[in-house]
């Protein structure tokens, strides 16, 4: 069994974590996979560095400024 899945919606599935749970913004992306998984919004665990980069896109919708930098 893979416990490593291919997640097409990580990206979305981050934007909406952040915006019910603003508090998940400043964790790492191995927590964000714990998260993710334990909240169902993944079936199963994301990469890491899918993860990582999905992150790094959703902070910059939320700091702009922040993600230009």
């Amino acid at each position: 069994m893979n416990i490593v899945a291919h997640e097409p919606d990580l990206l979305a599935s981050v934007r909406e974590l952040f915006s019910r749970r603003p508090e998940t913004r400043f964790l790492e992306p191995w927590e964000m996979q714990h998260i993710l998984f334990s909240l169902g919004y993944c079936d199963g665990l994301a990469a890491e560095a899918e993860i990582s980069a999905a992150v790094e896109v959703a902070r910059g919708d939320y700091d702009p400024e922040g993600a230009a930098a």
